[in-house]
């Protein structure tokens, strides 16, 4: 079953491009598609795993990357993960144009 985060700071195709590489990267994620209008991205899992520590993996990782779920960071750290996005995107960015 597909699960649905709503994120803050995904600006364009590189934010995408980065999301999609992390995540995809990660145990148990078999899909990620992001939709930069709405600001949420889509995880497929695999079957048998507990989901719950994975969905708790991928918001960690988006946090990290500067892409916190909606409502779960404010002041200085809801700055700080603004700036770690541009940073992401920029890199999205050019790994697409490789």
């Amino acid at each position: 079953m597909p699960i649905v985060i709503t994120v803050e700071n995904i600006k364009c195709g590189g934010c995408a491009n980065s999301i999609k590489q992390k995540l995809n990267a990660l145990p148990s994620v078999t899909e990620t598609t992001v939709d930069i209008e709405a600001g949420s991205i889509t995880v497929k899992l695999e079957a048998d795993i507990d989901q719950l520590q994975v969905i708790t993996v991928v918001e960690d990782k988006l946090l990290a990357m500067g892409y916190p779920k909606v409502g779960s960071v404010e002041g200085l750290k809801a700055a700080g993960a603004k700036a770690k996005s541009f940073v992401s995107c920029a890199v999205g960015k050019m790994s697409d144009s490789q």
